[in-house]
């Protein structure tokens, strides 16, 4: 038994523990929470090492090392041997996401020697609604995606990923990864669209964590030649009424606080700003 404050790869025998922190938090700590309940502890199916922080025996936080840097639950002094750990191990991730007072700190240790970012996003409220909207009906014409309709539905995604994260999804392995994964949310049925009459995505976004405690919507888009015609709300609607007939009691997104109009879109149809969530994008 660990008897001093360290940190350590933990392993799949670790499940059970490490499920308990994640349950401490399980709107902000969906993300992980989601692949962790499906793959477990091993890094291989996990996509990344879970690092725990063990206070006189005890596990006390979590940090996820994947292709993002995720710290959770993480007190202050986790915080700075996660920091420690990550130093040693070098930059492997393409973002350190996480709420933001956490990120925030991990940041400060890591930037002098990580840095510079391409890009700090340091307030990106952290929304939450479990129930309807009474005002906004949810667009009828939103629908998941079919398995049939990947060729549809992928320009629209790479649109969306280019234009929030800065980069093209298409990058390195020419999309092979960032395709599979959108295939994989429309073989769950958590992908959804409006598509017009010509086959062109209109409106989309995703349940993409999804735990039964609580999910998170993600990817929401409008095509630019509809921006500004009501479309977002209605399909955040519709969305919603999926998300929470079909997943979980409780639904989350985060956002830039920069982006007014999705701001007032996802209040209209019921979120609370709750918190605030943190990305270090390099």
């Amino acid at each position: 038994m660990l008897t001093q404050t360290t940190t350590r790869v933990l392993e799949p025998s670790d499940l059970e523990a490490a499920l308990t922190v994640l349950d401490r938090d399980p709107v902000a700590n969906a993300f992980v929470t989601s692949r962790v309940q499906v793959a477990g502890l091993d890094p291989w199916r996990l996509g990344g090492e879970m690092w725990g922080w063990y206070e006189d025996g005890t596990l006390a936080s979590l940090c996820y090392a994947g292709a993002n840097l995720v710290p959770l639950c993480a007190t202050p002094r986790a915080v700075r041997g996660f920091a420690d750990r990550a130093r040693r191990a070098g930059r492997r991730c393409s973002s350190i996401v996480g709420p933001a007072e956490t990120t925030a700190e991990l940041w400060r240790l890591l930037e002098p020697s990580w840095g510079p970012a391409r890009e700090v996003r340091p307030n990106q409220p952290l929304m939450v609604t479990d129930r309807l909207s009474d005002t906004v009906t949810p667009d009828p014409y939103v629908r998941r995606v079919r398995k049939d309709e990947l060729e549809t539905i992928m320009p629209a995604c790479v649109a969306m990923f280019t234009e929030e994260v800065g980069v093209s999804p298409l990058a390195g392995d020419g999309g092979l990864l960032y395709q599979a994964r959108v295939a994989e949310l429309v073989g769950a049925g958590r992908s959804f669209a409006r598509v017009d009459r010509d086959g062109k995505v209109v409106f989309k976004a995703e349940i993409g964590a999804a735990t039964p405690r609580a999910c998170q919507i993600q990817g929401v888009w409008v095509a630019p030649e509809y921006r500004g015609q009501g479309f977002a709300a209605p399909g955040m609607a519709a969305v919603l009424r999926y998300a929470l007939a079909d997943v979980a009691p409780v639904v989350s997104l985060y956002v830039n606080d920069y982006n007014t109009a999705a701001r007032a879109a996802y209040r209209r149809v019921g979120f609370r700003e709750t918190g605030a969530f943190m990305s270090v994008l390099f």
